[in-house]
């Protein structure tokens, strides 16, 4: 056989054999099914929170005050320094009022001497009343006398008191424990002339306060809820709540639910809620905003999925992907709530025993086929099959 018409031959072969490769390895890639992951839906208790918008606020704020007239001598504290209940503040010229003190004193002195007068000379009045050696009406001036005497004692020791308390007065101390911040006079200013002059303020950080505020159309929805058993209220020591600075973080130290407010604001409509935060480094500051994550509910018989297993459509419509005993694909709208720990609540849509696909949703396609992937999960934390 001539050699071109051998090559041309087992050229012919050579490509007769790769069509023949080609041919068999298009039903190998055609029957193969797409992979996914699915999580099997479980009712089980989860929480109602609801993410609330607010202010920190100081549970005590104490504003100091000159309550005597005087001059400023002394400051005794550090601005911005915590002080404790007592502490010396302030310290006002006592001078002046030490003269009152001594002054009322004196006048207390001449009352006592005047009623000792008043009562010696009722009782020798009685002793000559007894023998008409005086009038019935002399008697009766010296008993008045001694009346008026005792009532000067008595004011005269009232004087003095007063004296007294205004003399404390000109030690300014801090009423209660806090951090105290700058001071609004400084040494020898004239304070508390004809008014209660404001020296500082000292607020009390430890624990403190987020006020944050809530429509009462939410809670009316959590009060019907409640009413029909469908969900179970936390109780106010066990309600917890998770406090969001304006950094987007989350505070470290957990907090509790106060109380709610019995009154709505009229120009709002919402209600005041109060919940208490440990603040023992003093990181959170009075007039800052918050948000709070408040727990207020839980709902024994809740159905969540993760979020990545959650579609939306062109109108915004919320989907998951089911997969049948059969292992077919099929699409699912569903209701969403809350966002708890990455997983969406569902309130309608899903029924437990559901198998929701998590992973693999770009390679399922609703009415086809998928084989279901049962090696390790990247997220062990679910419950995937």
């Amino acid at each position: 056989m001539p050699n071109h018409l051998l090559a041309k031959l087992c050229l012919l072969a050579l490509t007769l054999t790769l069509s023949a490769c080609n041919q068999s390895a298009v039903p190998a890639e055609v029957t193969s099914l797409p992979k996914v992951r699915i999580e099997t839906v479980e009712v089980r208790p989860l929480s109602i929170v609801n993410e609330l918008s607010g202010r920190l606020a100081a549970p005590r704020i104490a504003e100091v005050r000159a309550r005597i007239a005087g001059v400023v001598l002394q400051q005794s504290f550090r601005e911005g320094s915590d002080v404790k209940q007592g502490q010396v503040l302030f310290r006002i010229d006592p001078a002046p009022l030490q003269a009152e003190l001594s002054s009322a004193e004196a006048a207390l002195g001449k009352a006592e001497a005047n009623a000792f007068k008043a009562r010696s000379q009722v009782q020798r009045f009685a002793r000559l009343i007894e023998r008409q050696a005086i009038s019935a009406q002399d008697y009766d001036n010296a008993r008045a006398a001694a009346m008026h005497a005792n009532a000067d004692v008595s004011a005269s020791k009232a004087a003095v008191q007063k004296a007294k308390l205004n003399l404390s007065y000109a030690t300014v101390t801090a009423p209660i424990s806090g951090r105290i911040g700058r001071a609004l006079v400084t040494e020898g200013a004239l304070v508390g002339h004809n008014e209660s002059t404001p020296l500082a303020v000292i607020q009390q950080l430890d624990p403190i306060h987020a006020d944050v505020s809530q429509s009462t159309r939410e809670l009316n929805i959590l009060r019907r809820a409640f009413q029909a058993g469908e969900m179970q209220r936390v109780g106010r020591d066990e309600a917890r709540a998770t406090l969001i600075q304006d950094d987007d973080n989350a505070y470290p130290l957990p907090g509790k639910l106060l109380f709610t407010d019995i009154s709505v604001d009229q120009s709002t409509g919402q209600i005041t809620l109060r919940s208490e935060f440990p603040n023992p480094n003093l990181d959170l500051l009075p007039g800052s905003f918050i948000r709070v994550r408040l727990e207020q509910a839980v709902d024994q018989r809740g159905i969540s999925v993760p979020q990545r297993a959650v579609m939306r459509d062109s109108a915004g419509i919320a989907q998951v992907l089911l997969l049948n005993d059969e292992g077919r694909v099929s699409q699912q709208a569903v209701q969403l709530g809350q966002v708890l720990d990455d997983r969406w609540i569902v309130s309608a849509g899903l029924k437990p025993g559901d198998r929701v696909v998590v992973e693999g949703l770009q390679h399922a396609r609703p009415g086809e086929l998928v084989d279901i992937d049962d090696t390790p999960s990247q997220h062990p934390q679910l419950a995937v099959q």
